[in-house]
C-alpha cells in the first residue's frame, strides 16, 4: 500500500471537510436558524444533520491519515473502501447537484484517486 497516497488523500479530506464545514455554517444553517420557523428540537437537530457529511470527511480523513502508522495491511484495506465510498458519494453527489461548478467535488474525486491507488498498490 502506498503510504504517502493514503495521506494525502487524508489530508484533502480533512482540508475539505473543515472549509465545507465553515461555509456551510455560515451561508446554510446560521441563515436557516434565524429566519426559518423552527421548533426547539429541529433548532437542535438542524446543524447536526446538516454538518453530517463534514463529520464523515473529516473523520475519514484523520483514518486514511492514521492507516499506514497504526493499522494492520487488510484494516487499512478496509479503512480505503469505506472512506473511499464516502468520499465518492460526495464527490458524485456535489457533482450532480452544482452541475460541476463547485470544487469541492474535484478534490474528493482527487482523494478517490489516491486512497484507490494506496489500497491497490502492493496486491
Amino acid at each position: 500500500m502506498n503510504d504517502i497516497a493514503l495521506i494525502t488523500a487524508g489530508s484533502i479530506g480533512v482540508l475539505v471537510a473543515i472549509i465545507h464545514g465553515v461555509l456551510l455554517h455560515r451561508l446554510m444553517v446560521q441563515p436557516a436558524l434565524e429566519t426559518a420557523p423552527l421548533t426547539k428540537i429541529s433548532q437542535r437537530l438542524l446543524p447536526l444533520l446538516m454538518q453530517f457529511s463534514t463529520i464523515c470527511w473529516f473523520i475519514g480523513g484523520i483514518a486514511l491519515i492514521a492507516a499506514p502508522f497504526w493499522f494492520d495491511p487488510s484494516a487499512r484495506l478496509t479503512t480505503a473502501f469505506f472512506v473511499g465510498g464516502f468520499y465518492i458519494y460526495g464527490a458524485i453527489g456535489n457533482l450532480w447537484g452544482t452541475r460541476g461548478r463547485h470544487i469541492g467535488w474535484v478534490l474528493l474525486a482527487i482523494a478517490v484517486l489516491l486512497i484507490a491507488y494506496g489500497a491497490t498498490e502492493g496486491l
